[in-house]
């Protein structure tokens, strides 16, 4: 059917100034990024733009400045350092509309590195765990290589292509690379309580991976019916479809069906979504539309900060002007949420850093970055309980948000505030 080479033939075709795309999170072609890296004598000025990847990212190494510069449109922990190295820079972009990037020619891509599973007999490989938007690099990038993986699991949706838009092939059989979220804290567990107590009956889900979107899914066993619409999901979610818990009866959208676009989790996960037709995967440009997000009702979006000002400001994306994250899709599903009928948009994080500063701020840090604005945000979560800001005035949000912060801070804050104005 196709014809395979090695790692080290595929990535030839990679010339000095070409812009590569890398498929993302637990979908990067680690075999081919670490071929492609192997040639840094012998490359310069290659862009490898990507979303957060898991797994090493060789190409990232300051060493190698000359070589590579990373391009990331969100900021994961293996490329944080290469914004102050001066071998990486971030572009500002939502997930639903970072497609648009490669299909509009803004961003115009020379090779897609991606990663697919084997084809079936009429030909088709699936994207995997990772969409995204894959769909449009491999549509709009003049060269494709793919990493044809044994244990990549095929998944229904949108991520299924035919070999013959493939130009390359690299075969392997080689693990997905896993991430196991630890049990949540005390801390997230009354956070994850706050929100479950939020979530209605019939209600669409939005959450991200992490301990307090793991509190909350470990809260919602006796609720009925609900639905699941959001561009990542790991492990937690499992169990809860197995009990018809989350089954998509309700939802307008792809009724029936959990939507996503990328997952990352355990293996038990990755053999759940293989071949199953209850998880669709789509790309991140139909799964993150704020028009298609809000034909749901009751539509819940949780979402996480770095900090928020005590008029509503959500930072999400910085420590001030220092890049940490990216925007992602934060504002896609919190304006999704907020238009939908009885939907709604929360954000969640604990009352104080690890190192007891408040996250509940008279004022965002300088140069930190608005990811939700105040007249955007509506419930901020944190284990002191719940802030419905929504049609309150800055003084009455300036009280909701002293409310539930840190008992140690709530007069610091509250005078800081008005001694600003």
């Amino acid at each position: 059917m196709f014809k395979s080479v090695s790692a080290q033939e595929a990535v030839k075709v990679i010339k000095n100034n070409d812009r590569v795309y890398l498929q993302a999170a637990a979908a990067v072609p680690q075999i081919l990024v670490n071929a492609m890296t192997e040639r840094h004598e012998e490359l310069r000025n290659v862009e490898v733009c990507h979303l957060h990847v898991e797994g090493n990212a060789p190409y990232a190494n300051p060493e190698f400045k000359k070589s590579f510069h990373v391009n990331s449109f969100f900021i994961g922990n293996n490329v944080r350092h290469t914004l102050t190295a001066g071998n990486g820079s971030y572009t500002p972009v939502f997930l639903s509309e970072l497609p648009l990037l490669f299909k509009r020619n803004i961003l115009p891509l020379d090779v897609a590195l991606i990663h697919v599973s084997v084809p079936d007999r009429h030909g088709y490989c699936s994207l995997g765990v990772s969409v995204e938007a894959t769909l449009a690099a491999i549509d709009n990038a003049k060269i494709v290589i793919a990493q044809v993986n044994e244990q990549m699991p095929r998944t229904h949706g949108d991520g299924i292509i035919h070999y013959t838009e493939i130009d390359m092939f690299v075969e392997c059989n080689e693990a997905i690379p896993t991430h196991i979220y630890g049990n949540p804290s005390k801390i997230e567990d009354e956070i994850g309580g706050y929100i479950a107590n939020l979530i209605e009956d019939r209600s669409t889900l939005q959450m991200g991976v992490g301990a307090i979107p793991n509190a909350v899914l470990s809260r919602l066993n006796n609720h009925k019916d609900l639905g699941l619409h959001t561009e990542m999901f790991s492990d937690g979610v499992i169990d809860l479809i197995l009990n018809d818990v989350i089954n998509g009866n309700y939802k307008t959208i792809n009724p029936g069906r959990a939507l996503t676009t990328f997952v990352i989790g355990s293996k038990r996960l990755y053999d759940y979504i293989d071949d199953n037709p209850f998880i669709e995967m789509r790309a991140s440009d139909y799964v993150n539309d704020v028009s298609i997000i809000k034909q749901n009702p009751k539509m819940v979006a949780i979402n996480s900060a770095i900090e928020v000002d005590v008029t509503g400001q959500v930072c999400a994306d910085s420590l001030g002007s220092k890049m940490y994250s990216g925007v992602g899709g934060q504002m896609d599903y919190i304006r999704g949420a907020s238009l939908s009928e009885g939907g709604k948009a929360i954000i969640a994080l604990p009352s104080v850093t690890k190192n007891g500063i408040s996250r509940i701020v008279p004022c965002l840090k300088p140069g930190a970055g608005v990811v939700t604005t105040r007249s955007h945000v509506h419930y901020v979560v944190t284990e002191y309980g719940v802030a419905n800001l929504y049609g309150k005035t800055i003084n009455n949000r300036v009280k909701a948000l002293v409310n539930i912060a840190h008992p140690d801070h709530r007069e610091s804050i509250d005078r800081a505030y008005f001694d600003l104005i």
